[in-house]
């Protein structure tokens, strides 16, 4: 609210919702975790949990602690310069707007699809935002299978980029966890893909019968179904390894 300029003197004074759309995330990032931080030494020191000298040493240990996460948000940072430079968001956007109009049934399905993968690929859920509505509200007349589109976009970009293994939500995820990167990454991915398979055969019942009343309960359905599935292949693995045990 503060980078948006809430408690400035301009437009978005005094209105929440225009200081947020126009707030800079960087420097508010900035502000909330340093405010975090001296609420953190302030609470830790009224507490008498440790003193203000380990309070003071603990810092450039946290800060030592996070330098690999740096390295590879830079890394990432520099492969997804890459990927835009070479234009493969315009590429992307190109082919599904060729073949967005003839395939209105299966739009949500396959907005779902590539939302994921270019999430995936580039490691950002906004760009795909970006990219993806607007062919979406072009595609489509103003009904409820223009709705279940978005929504499609929406969720592929978020499943895409929180499985990223460029994306910052991730590398932050493993850094905070303290755990290997890419074991972070490969351990969540069955997860990922098993969520993401449900949710492409909900959009493909969607965009046949755009009617949550349908579309809904069938998700449900399904991933009871696919829980039910992995429970009954992974329980013999289970005993056979508490035998071996």
């Amino acid at each position: 609210m503060y980078s948006g300029g809430y408690f400035g003197a301009g437009d978005a004074a005094g209105d929440f919702v225009k200081s947020l759309a126009d707030c800079n995330a960087s420097v508010g990032l900035v502000l909330g975790s340093a405010s975090a931080l001296v609420l953190t030494v302030g609470f830790y020191l009224a507490r008498r949990v440790i003193s203000f000298r380990d309070c003071m040493d603990a810092i450039p240990e946290g800060f030592r602690a996070m330098v690999p996460a740096i390295l590879i948000l830079c890394c990432a940072w520099t492969l997804k310069a890459a990927t835009e430079s070479l234009g493969a968001k315009e590429f992307v956007a190109g082919v599904v707007n060729a073949q967005a109009a003839s395939l209105q049934s299966l739009l949500p399905a396959a907005v779902f699809v590539v939302a994921a993968a270019l999430a995936f690929a580039t490691g950002t859920s906004w760009s795909t935002f970006g990219i993806l509505i607007p062919i979406c509200l072009a595609a489509l007349p103003a009904g409820e299978l223009r709705i279940v589109s978005v929504s499609a976009c929406m969720a592929g970009a978020v499943c895409g980029d929180h499985c990223s293994p460029i994306s910052d939500t991730t590398v932050m995820a493993s850094a905070g966890a303290q755990c290997n990167h890419m074991v972070h990454v490969a351990t969540q991915l069955p997860y990922v893909l098993t969520c993401a398979a449900v949710s492409v055969v909900g959009y493909l019942v969607a965009g046949f019968c755009p009617d949550w009343r349908v579309a809904l309960p069938t998700s449900v359905v399904l991933l009871v179904a696919a829980l039910a599935l992995v429970k009954l292949i992974l329980s013999p693995r289970r005993r056979a390894v508490a035998r071996g045990g």
